[in-house]
């Protein structure tokens, strides 16, 4: 009888074991059914982001033109007082320094004061004179001269790549009279053989130093 009712539990505990036991490769198939509905979901749901895009508006989309591109006016629509100034300024500086700090010590004012005005009153012309808006072009050029060359500076337009003036000063040693510094410039209008006076401006009888010294 026990033997009977051992064989009758062991057939028992067989058939439960074997009940619960679940296959790996049941496991897996499962598992890659689960992924393959996910990424459809997936997949559904980046179309329908696409499919809503779609439908917006073409300026929530894209940048408008207009963000993108810099008005005409800002690239090269310098105004004839802009030019003017941006170049008077220049001349300005370019002049001191032809003196240099050895004579500017001594006739800075006076240079500022006669020969400036005269100098912005010939760029004014020049600049405004300039034939389809070429003062855009015009800059300051060349470096002052220094030793006892003559050069101040040039305007010089870079479109056509010419000068369109040069400006110098002169040492001038008058007999009993003492050195004079004589400013003037010249135009490519005359080949820049024409000296166009500017003024003059009274060193001393002593001889004065180097430009830029």
């Amino acid at each position: 009888m026990k033997l009977w009712f051992q064989k009758i539990s062991i057939v028992l505990i067989t058939f439960m074991t074997l009940g619960m036991f679940i296959p790996p490769t049941y496991l897996d198939t499962n598992a890659q059914s689960s992924k393959g509905l996910d990424d459809t979901d997936a997949d559904g749901d980046l179309a329908s982001l696409s499919e809503e895009d779609a439908g917006l508006p073409e300026d929530e989309l894209d940048l408008d033109d207009d963000d993108l591109l810099l008005d005409d006016d800002l690239i090269d629509g310098e105004t004839l007082e802009e030019a003017i100034e941006r170049i008077t300024d220049e001349a300005k500086e370019q002049t001191l320094r032809k003196l240099g700090p050895k004579i500017a010590k001594q006739v800075e004012d006076d240079v500022l004061n006669a020969i400036m005005p005269n100098i912005e009153e010939v760029l004014n012309t020049i600049v405004e004179q300039a034939e389809d808006n070429r003062y855009q072009n015009f800059v300051v050029a060349e470096e002052p001269a220094a030793g006892y060359g003559e050069r101040i500076f040039n305007i010089y337009d870079s479109e056509a790549n010419e000068d369109v003036a040069k400006f110098h000063v002169r040492r001038d040693n008058r007999p009993k009279n003492g050195y004079w510094f004589n400013f003037h410039y010249h135009l490519s209008s005359d080949g820049f053989e024409e000296h166009h006076e500017l003024g003059e401006v009274y060193w001393d009888k002593n001889t004065p130093p180097k430009w830029m010294s």
